[in-house]
């Protein structure tokens, strides 16, 4: 007979009861695959189920319940027991993912999260396994797929982003309250955890400079198109000047690169190196079958023989004034000069105009421009300068835009 594996759960929402009917469902190719058959032993929420019982019965625990505590408690007693964990919480790990590493390693357990990022986008193993010896230069990803959804609607309809965002919710995609999604903290939690493995450096989620999407407009995704580009909400992670620069902020692709033409709900990560070259990985970024699929994969990993997070061996300093290309709108008094005045107090703080718009509405302008690379303290303080001008009719809005055009 079959030796059984016994998993305990904690939580069963929209991602714990997916995954009980997929663990039912898929547990006889699980048994082929790893000799051991999984069971179910104890389901943990707000109104049934006793924790040390569930712990007790267990080899392995499943948390879903999200938030830091108590899932925080609950992880670090599990291990602390002798118990492999799977988590998909983002904000745990982003927040407390050295001491929970630590404790893994400590009590030679396992701990995997490959769910807690990109949802069934395997970028967690692809970084801890496949390109572990690799010296990762930088990382571009997709990471929320509700705002992604939003700015695809946005692109491909013209809705205005309540709109786009009502739909979200109408088709699940976002929350009843999507602030962490829209406002880019969940991309900005998925980012450190993916900082940290790429870098090998502590990241707290503290340390991410990040900003969403809710201030963009259906003019802004007019003018991309004229511009030849594309708005995604974009996470970055990159070594600059020895330090390391981690942040998350909406920002203008060339259709060549290759997050460009991921859309809808999807999610993708671009690894840079000079070993690889670079790489991408997509696929749907979020929903519950699909969160399910990858903490059944992380159990199953979790079944064979380990994997760990080693200690962080690197502490890199955290760099938060990086350069950038920058898309700028204007609503400016239609006369003669504006142009010049705006030219030249970009180029007294070095930055050049690559192109410009410029649309009529009457006494007023649209100006609407794309900068060269330029270090985003001079590039803001050119802004501040341009936003006191007589001539402005509203708050200048730059928008960042990844000046790299990828064959």
């Amino acid at each position: 007979m079959t030796a059984p594996f016994r998993i305990g759960l904690l939580g069963h929402g929209t991602v714990g009861a997916a995954f009980a009917q997929l663990l039912e469902a898929r547990a006889g190719q699980v048994e082929a695959v790893t000799g051991l058959r999984p069971e179910l032993t104890g389901v943990l929420t707000r109104s049934r189920g006793d924790f040390e019982e569930i712990l007790a019965g267990s080899d392995l625990i499943v948390e879903v319940i999200g938030g830091l505590e108590p899932a925080r408690d609950y992880v670090l007693r599990s291990m602390a027991a002798g118990k492999h964990v799977v988590t998909a919480n983002k904000q745990l790990l982003s927040q407390h993912g050295e001491e929970l590493w630590a404790c893994a390693r400590e009590h030679d357990v396992q701990l995997r999260f490959e769910a807690a990022v990109a949802g069934v986008v395997p970028v967690i193993r692809v970084l801890q396994e496949s390109l572990a010896a690799a010296h990762v230069d930088r990382l571009h990803g997709i990471v929320n797929g509700t705002t992604n959804f939003i700015l695809t609607r946005m692109a491909e309809t013209g809705a205005s982003y309540d709109d786009a965002l009502a739909e979200a919710q109408r088709l699940g995609y976002a929350e009843a309250d999507p602030t962490d999604d829209v406002n880019g903290r969940d991309a900005a939690a998925k980012m450190a955890i993916l900082a940290r493995l790429a870098f090998n450096t502590p990241v707290h989620l503290d340390q991410v400079l990040y900003e969403g999407i809710e201030h963009l407009t259906a003019d802004d995704m007019e003018y991309a198109r004229d511009l030849g580009l594309g708005l995604k909400l974009i996470g970055t992670a990159e070594r600059v000047d020895g330090g390391l620069s981690v942040r998350v902020h909406p920002a203008f692709l060339y259709a060549e690169h290759p997050l460009a033409s991921v859309s809808g709900p999807f999610n993708a990560v671009t690894i840079e190196s000079q070993a690889i070259t670079e790489i991408t990985l997509s696929g749907p970024g979020a929903g519950g079958p699909q969160t399910a699929s990858a903490v059944l994969g992380d159990v199953i990993s979790a079944m064979i023989p380990p994997a760990s997070t080693p200690p962080a061996t690197d502490r890199l300093e955290i760099v938060t004034d990086v350069e950038s290309a920058f898309y700028l709108h204007l609503e400016v008094a239609d006369r003669p000069g504006v142009l010049a005045q705006v030219a030249q107090l970009l180029g007294l703080q070095g930055a050049s105009i690559r192109s410009v718009v410029q649309k009529g509405l009457g006494e007023n302008a649209r100006l609407v421009m794309v900068t060269h690379p330029i270090l985003e303290s001079k590039f803001y303080a050119a802004v501040e300068l341009i936003g006191a001008l007589d001539f402005m009719r509203s708050r200048p809005r730059p928008i960042r835009v990844i000046d790299e055009e990828f064959v």
